[in-house]
This record gives structure tokens, C-alpha cells and sequence, in this order.
């Protein structure tokens, strides 16, 4: 959390970003439907070597054997742009996944480019099946030969759906995108066991009402989610994460009027809400819960606060927990940190308040004239872990980073308009670095809100940032959209998986190598080590940033000393492209790692105490 620096998501990113595209509200499947597979290869001509057909091309050129690039296998290959001019290629063929089957997309692609940059996607490709996009690739992935790339579509068995190719390219300096051998293979299912995250791809709708100052919230929300576990989900779990900030008796989130199932009793200091089911819901099935909800944010100057006239609003929407191989998690609200674990959700969130408040939030926000002297400003979100916003008589100045990220500073009473540009100008740099590392920023558009009163340093949320007037603190803050954002982890079990890997992607893009950092390390016991949970964070708490953000970054700067910095580079673009909107685990990074590099890791872990 913290940007002490501070703060900053285990199944595959894409098998999470998949189930919200193809388990949508509505959607009835049964186990039993899906339970039989027969296995097929199910893209015809994915190397491109019988013509044409079934693909469509947005050109007759696109689909060729032309000299100036060569076939990963065969004769002939699929050619996206390399023009050098503005121009964008389309290919895409519709398939049918047979149900009950596990599928992986895969292809090969090889990139080469005329462009220098080693910090801005100016061309771009993106792979799609149906309406998700699995992977965005541009002209910083450039490289001599085939790569090949490969994605869990599982949760697509049973549909028609299209795999698409399209590649833009901007007015000067050409990058071709060269893809060959297509391939969906499916395989016979194993059934999904408790270990599945569940309930999966949620959708929420939220409209709210604000008092005149933007200190309280009233309206309605409601959650569409999936079962994606093969047990039936007789019970959710919301969790009101800002109740820690009160007490049980006056909560500042307040929840009434359930709707889709049946309240129970709050537990674990009220900050979990227990809903009974009406009836146990399917693997595959969908339902709604909706409820009125009340918000009253508490006098301070914290993510969930208000400092004189200006209010932050983070983590007060209530979400849904986690159901995994390890039950429910329900772990409580720490201070020190964060507890925080979603998964990618999609939110449309309405607020209703004066004229004279800005409300920057996540995701991409559009106002409009409501009642006399107020706004309604509805912010949109898609694969996103919660939502935040402000509210307050902003000072505001926007800008748009090389490549292409809006960014938008908001500042309190007290900070100069100085400070503001040099944090617009720290902003523009940070997530074009941070995106050149790990993938493209996915967001829209960025803001930030900057106040010095903040005891915490600053805070992530997706879209959405907190922060002091501090380069390195929110070059960290924005990295966290990456490391914990778009790549999800279990915050509370395992925050060195976002606290960690933000900072040494803080140190990377602010030039510091962390040169013999690791030679200061110094352990107070046995049983400290860098991937302990918030547990024993917060009985240990003085030793919670030297350890996870000090020590935790030093140990990935040994590795990419160890490995090779091409070999790091690569691995943590892969690593962020396999789990992009999903959770991370310590042991799938470790088998990465590992599998990125001849050197046996083993002792690496054990002396840099990653366990897991």
C-alpha cells in the first residue's frame, strides 16, 4: 500500500480475464453440460499454408509468402502492418470450442521494427478471443526470432467465438507484426476443483448521492458475479473493508435492503458480511445481489478520510471475498498495509454530488448537468480490483504522457501549482516506464491526487492514486497498477508480490540498479523472511518495510543479477503478460524464474528466504 514508499493479485491472469468475458450474467451452464469433451484442433489453416479461407483479412496482402519475413513453419505467414505509414491490419477466423474442454490458444509471433524507442508502444497488436483482449504487444517487444505465446481459453468451451489479430501503426517508422502457426488445441477437462477462485467475473452497478461536502454517500449497489467452482456457492461475502475505521455500532459503511439473497451477521470487526444464497448456485451459473448502501467517510487525513474540505473515498464499496482452495478469505483490515484480495471486476459507478466538488476515480469518467447546482459524473471501469474516488474543491491539471496515458493531478488547498507540474511531469514519465517494462497501461485514463497531510505516504487503487509531493513515492504508486492492479495477488498472505516487485520497478525506472543492496541485509530471526504474511507483519511491524520493500526488492535485483538482465527483462514482461488480471503466487514467480534461466534457483530462494 504505502509508500513507506507504500502499498501497491493463482490461476492464470487470462483464465480470470476469460471467465469475465465468457461467463456473463445469464449464463446458465451446468457442470453436467460441460462435463463432456472431445478433443479437437479447432483453427483451420492456422499456418496459413492452404490460402485464405476461413480467415478474414483486412487486406488480400496480409495472408502471404512475401519476401521481407519469413514462416516460423512452411511457406507462408500472416503480415500485420510494416508500412512505416499510419495503417492498421485485421485477421480473425471464428471458432467453435467444444464443451467441457480445456483449451489454450497459442501462436507464434515475431516482431520486428524500425523504431528506437526503448520506452514508448507507438505500433501496436492486439490478440482478442470474442470481446477479451488477451495480450497487447508493440514495437518495444521486438525480437530476432518466433516467440511463441500461449493463453488458457477454457472458459470460452462451448461458444462460437472469434480469435482476432489487429495491428495499428502510427504515421512513421515501421513495425510488422508476423504471425504463424494459429493453433486452439483442447484437451479433456479436469473438473475444476475448490481451488478454483470463486465467485468469478464480477460485475458491479453503483449510484450514489453525496451530502453537500462529499463526506457521506447514499444510494444502491448490486453485484452480478459467476460460480466458477465445481461446488455450489450457497454464500458470498462482502467485504466493508472501511468499517475498521469505526466501530460496530456506528459503521461507516452501512449495508440494508439485501436483495438476491439474505443478510447474516457481520463478523470479523464487522468488515464481513455474510449472504446467504437462495438456492446453492452451479458451477457456471450467474446471479445478482443488490442492497442500499450507506457511506460516511470519518474526519482524517487517510484513504478513507476527510481533511477539511476535501474527502478520499478508498475501499468503501463493498466487494466480494475470495473463495479458493483455502476456503473463504476473510482476513482482517490492517493498518499497516493492506488486506486487500479481488479479483479484476468490472464497475459502472454513478455519483451524485455538488457542482462545486471534483470526483476523480477509477476507470474513465464522463459528467453531466444533474439537478440545480450539481453534477453527475459516472465512471466507468473494466478489469479492475476495487474502486476509489475523491471528492473535493480540487485544483486540476491535466496532461498526456509520450505515450498516450491521460494523466490527470488533482491537488488540495496548500500545494503549488509547482509541485502539481512536477508531479504531472513524474506521472507521464513513470507509466510510460512502467509500461515499457511490464505491458501497456489498460486503464484509460490516470489520476492522481497529491496532499502532504497524508500520514501514509501514498496509496494505489486502480486508475486511481494517492500520494505526497514526492518523485519516488509516486513513481511507486504507479507502479503498483501493474504489481498488484493488473497483476493480482492475496495482499494480506503475500504482499512482498506487489510491495516488492513495485519497488524494484520503482528503482528501474528511476534509474537506481540497487547495487550491493543485499549486503546490508540483516535478519532479526529465523522466522523472518520476505514472503511472511500481513500476520506477522503486524506483530513485527517496525521490520514490515525493511523487509518486504527493502529486502524484497533487493533480492529481485540479485536475480536479474543472477539470471541476466535480458533474461529478468523478459521474464517479468511474461510473468505480468501470463497473470494480466489474474493472481500471482509465490511459486508460480519461483517455477518462472526458473524456468527462465539455466541456473538452478534453489539456493537463490533459500539465502534470499522466499519461501513459498
Amino acid at each position: 500500500m504505502r509508500s513507506t514508499p507504500h502499498k501497491a493479485f493463482a490461476t492464470s491472469a487470462l483464465a480470470i480475464a476469460a471467465l469475465a468475458a465468457a461467463l456473463l450474467p445469464g449464463s446458465t451452464a451446468s457442470a453436467a453440460e460441460q462435463a463432456a469433451c472431445t478433443p479437437a484442433q479447432v483453427v483451420t489453416n492456422g499456418g496459413f499454408e492452404s490460402g485464405t479461407s476461413p480467415w478474414t483479412q483486412s487486406s488480400t496482402s496480409v495472408i502471404t509468402s512475401r519476401s521481407g519475413q519469413t514462416a516460423h513453419g512452411g511457406s507462408s505467414f500472416a503480415w500485420l502492418d510494416g508500412t512505416g505509414g499510419t495503417h492498421t491490419d485485421t485477421l480473425s477466423q471464428s471458432v467453435s470450442i467444444p464443451s467441457g474442454c480445456a483449451a489454450t490458444l497459442s501462436f507464434w509471433l515475431h516482431i520486428d521494427t524500425a523504431e528506437t524507442t526503448s520506452s514508448t508502444a507507438y505500433d501496436k497488436l492486439t490478440a482478442k478471443i470474442g470481446s477479451t483482449t488477451l495480450a497487447t504487444y508493440s514495437n518495444l517487444d521486438k525480437a530476432t526470432g518466433y516467440v511463441k505465446k500461449s493463453f488458457d481459453v477454457s472458459a470460452f468451451a462451448g461458444q462460437t467465438v472469434t480469435v482476432a489479430f489487429s495491428g495499428t501503426e502510427d504515421s512513421s517508422l515501421q513495425t510488422s507484426f508476423v504471425l504463424d502457426d494459429v493453433a486452439l488445441d483442447t484437451s479433456a477437462a479436469t473438473t475444476p476443483g475448490d481451488s478454483t477462485r470463486t465467485p468469478a467475473a464480477p460485475s458491479y452497478t453503483v449510484s450514489l448521492t453525496s451530502n453537500s461536502t462529499g463526506t457521506g454517500w447514499t444510494g444502491h449497489e448490486s453485484v452480478t458475479f459467476t460460480n466458477a467452482s465445481s461446488t455450489a456457492l450457497s454464500e458470498i461475502y462482502l467485504r466493508l473493508w472501511d468499517n475498521y475505521h469505526g466501530t460496530c455500532s456506528a459503521p461507516p459503511i452501512t449495508v440494508s435492503n439485501v436483495t438476491g439473497g439474505t443478510a447474516g451477521a457481520l463478523s470479523v470487526a464487522c468488515t464481513a458480511l455474510q449472504i446467504a444464497l437462495p438456492t446453492p448456485l452451479a458451477q457456471g451459473q450467474s446471479t445478482t445481489v443488490g442492497f442500499d448502501l450507506g457511506i460516511t467517510v470519518p474526519s482524517g487525513a487517510d484513504r478513507f478520510g476527510y481533511d477539511g474540505s476535501f474527502s478520499m473515498i478508498g475501499n468503501a464499496l463493498p466487494v466480494l471475498a475470495v473463495q479458493d482452495g483455502s476456503g473463504w478469505h476473510l482476513d482482517p483490515y490492517t493498518n499497516n498495509g493492506e488486506s486487500f484480495y479481488s479479483l479484476a471486476a468490472d464497475f459502472k459507478v454513478t455519483l451524485d454530488h455538488p457542482t462545486s466538488i471534483l470526483v476523480p476515480a477509477t476507470g474513465t469518467s464522463v459528467d453531466t448537468a444533474g439537478s440545480s447546482g450539481r453534477t453527475i459524473t459516472t465512471a466507468t471501469a473494466s478489469k479492475v480490483r476495487d474502486f476509489a474516488w475523491a471528492a473535493g474543491p480540487f485544483t486540476k491539471i491535466s496532461g498526456t504522457s509520450p505515450g498516450g496515458v491521460p494523466i490527470n493531478i488533482y491537488s488540495v488547498s496548500g500545494i503549488s501549482s509547482s509541485s502539481a507540474q512536477s508531479m504531472l511531469t513524474t506521472a507521464k514519465s513513470a507509466v510510460d516506464a512502467h509500461a515499457g517494462r511490464f505491458g501497456a497501461y489498460p486503464y484509460g485514463e490516470l489520476d492522481a491526487v497529491i496532499d502532504n497531510n497524508f500520514w501514509f505516504g501514498g496509496m494505489e487503487y486502480p486508475g486511481f492514486v494517492l500520494d505526497l509531493v514526492s518523485t519516488t513515492a509516486l513513481t511507486h504508486e504507479i507502479g503498483h497498477q501493474w504489481w498488484y492492479g493488473i497483476v493480482g495477488d492475496d495482499e494480506y498472505n503475500s504482499p512482498w508480490l506487489d510491495e516488492a516487485f513495485t519497488d524494484y520497478a520503482t528503482d528501474l525506472a528511476l534509474g537506481s540498479t540497487g547495487t550491493n543492496c543485499w549486503n546490508s541485509v540483516s535478519w532479526a530471526s529465523s522466522a523472518e523472511n520476505i514472503t511472511n504474511s500481513m500476520a506477522y507483519w503486524d506483530a513485527h511491524s517496525s521490520r514490515y518495510s525493511t523487509v518486504v520493500y527493502g529486502y524484497g526488492k533487493c533480492a529481485l535485483h540479485d536475480l536479474r543479477r543472477l539470471i541476466g538482465d535480458t533474461a529478468m527483462t523478459n521474464l517479468l514482461k511474461s510473468y505480468a503478460s501470463a497473470h494480466w488480471y489474474g493472481v500471482s503466487t509465490t511459486a508460480e514467480f519461483k517455477a518462472a524464474a526458473q524456468a527462465a534461466t539455466s541456473t538452478d534457483l534453489t539456493s537463490f530462494w533459500t539465502t534470499h528466504r522466499i519461501v513459498g
